[in-house]
């Protein structure tokens, strides 16, 4: 399976320990966090928002602040050459586009586990990356306790 060992892999990125599990796994796949492509994707701001209303927050501020934050969760020198990028709209068509405009040879994303009715109530970013994506998607799975 060397199609998984080369770059690019695109890791989306929620802030969960699910997420940064995937960024390590990716890391080690590739023996380098060069080539590992994170995204997170915000969603659209709606018209009434107070930061829209009094225009003090856009998508430029949006980025800034969620990069920021990233960053700081990825501060270990071994995420030093994760790129990372900030969308905007539904993750599943986000991670998607973004992955086959890189290219990527993979996409590497974890699961959430959610029970069978939240799954039907919210839907799964997973599921829709996985019927969505142009490359190979390994979904990361953690045991149930």
């Amino acid at each position: 399976m060397t199609w998984i060992s080369k770059a690019p892999i695109v890791v989306p990125y929620d802030f969960s320990a699910n997420s940064k599990d995937a960024v390590d796994m990716a890391i080690s796949l590739l023996e380098t966090s060069d080539g590992v492509h994170l995204i997170h994707v915000l969603g659209e701001l709606s018209p009434a928002e107070p930061g829209e209303v009094w225009d003090t927050v856009d998508e430029n501020t949006r980025t800034h602040h969620a990069t920021q934050a990233i960053r700081k969760e990825l501060s270990d020198e071994k995420y030093k050459d994760v790129k990372i990028i900030i969308a905007f709209g539904d993750p599943g068509e986000k991670i998607c586009q973004y992955a086959e405009k890189i290219e990527a040879n993979a996409i590497m994303i974890p699961s959430h586990g959610r029970s069978s009715i939240m799954r039907v109530l919210v839907g799964s970013v997973a599921d829709r990356v996985v019927r969505l994506a142009h490359c190979p998607v390994i979904v990361l799975k953690k045991p149930r306790k």
